[in-house]
C-alpha cells in the first residue's frame, strides 16, 4: 500500500492519475482520508483559531469540500446552515458518512456541483475552501471567485489557507516542480486531462484577482504553523470579504 496501510496502492493511485478529476477522486474517496492529500488537522485548527473570533456565523459553505476535512470546522463556526459542494460524488458519500446528523448544531447538506458554476446567490456568510485551487488553470480563476463573491452575502468572507511556496532549490522545490512538470507532460499526451498544479496559485496574483472580482483582502499569518528560516509565516490565511 501506498501512503499508509490505509492508503491506495500505487496502482489504484495510477489509475486515479490517468483519469478525470472527477472520476479520479471517486475512485480515490474510499482511501483519501489516508493519503496526505487530506488537510491536515493542524492546518484546520489553526484555521479556525483564527476564525472564531469572528463567529459565530449564520451560514457556511465548504467549497471542493472533498471528504468534509473543512465542514466540521463550519459546523463548528456557524448555527443555522452548513453545505458542502463538489464535483466528485465518490467524496461526497465519504463526507456525508463522516458527518452524521448530531444535537447541537447545524447537519451539513451536500450538493454536487462544478464550483465553476456554483448554484446559489448571497446565501452564505462564510465560505472555506481546503487545498482545492490547484484543480482550477489561472484562467478559470476570474470566474470562481466571481461565483463565490455572488454566493457571499454583502459583507461575507471568503478564507482560505496558502503555504508559502518553498525555498528556491530546496527539495520541496524541486518536488513540486517535477510534480508539476508530469502533469503538463501527462496531459499533453492523454486525455481526459487531471488538472492538478501546485504551483499556479501565486499569493500575490491570487489576491490581485480577489480584488478585481470586487473583493476586500487582508491576509493574516497563522502563527501555529511556524515561520520559515527567513522569519516569515510558513502559512497566511487569505480572508476576502464582500463588501457591504
Amino acid at each position: 500500500m501506498f501512503f499508509t496501510p490505509g492508503g491506495p496502492s500505487l496502482r489504484e493511485l495510477a489509475v486515479q492519475a490517468l483519469s478525470s478529476v472527477e472520476r479520479g477522486y471517486d475512485l480515490l474517496a474510499p482511501a483519501f482520508d489516508a493519503t496526505p492529500f487530506r488537510t491536515p488537522d493542524t492546518v484546520l485548527d489553526a484555521v479556525a483559531d483564527a476564525l472564531r473570533p469572528l463567529a459565530p456565523f449564520r451560514a457556511g459553505l465548504d467549497l471542493c469540500c472533498g471528504t468534509g476535512a473543512g465542514t466540521g470546522l463550519l459546523r463548528e463556526l456557524c448555527r443555522e446552515r452548513v453545505t458542502g459542494v463538489d464535483l466528485s460524488a465518490g467524496m461526497l458519500a465519504r463526507a456525508r458518512a463522516a458527518h452524521p446528523p448530531r444535537a447541537g448544531g447545524p447537519d451539513p447538506e451536500w450538493v454536487r456541483a462544478d464550483v465553476r458554476e456554483l448554484p446559489f446567490r448571497t446565501e452564505f456568510d462564510l465560505v472555506v475552501s481546503f487545498g482545492a485551487f490547484g484543480h482550477f488553470l489561472p484562467a478559470e480563476r476570474p470566474g470562481l471567485f466571481a461565483r463565490v463573491h455572488g454566493a457571499l452575502r454583502p459583507g461575507g468572507l471568503f478564507a482560505f489557507p496558502v503555504v508559502a511556496p518553498p525555498v528556491v532549490g530546496s527539495s520541496a522545490y524541486w518536488t513540486l516542480w517535477g510534480f508539476d512538470t508530469a502533469m503538463r507532460v501527462r496531459n499533453a499526451l492523454w486525455r481526459p486531462r487531471f488538472v492538478m498544479y501546485h504551483r499556479t496559485f501565486r499569493l500575490p496574483d491570487v489576491t490581485a484577482g480577489l480584488r478585481r472580482a470586487g473583493f476586500a483582502v487582508k491576509l493574516a499569518a497563522l502563527p501555529a504553523l511556524g515561520v520559515r528560516e527567513d522569519g516569515a509565516p510558513r502559512c497566511r490565511l487569505v480572508m476576502a470579504r464582500r463588501p457591504v
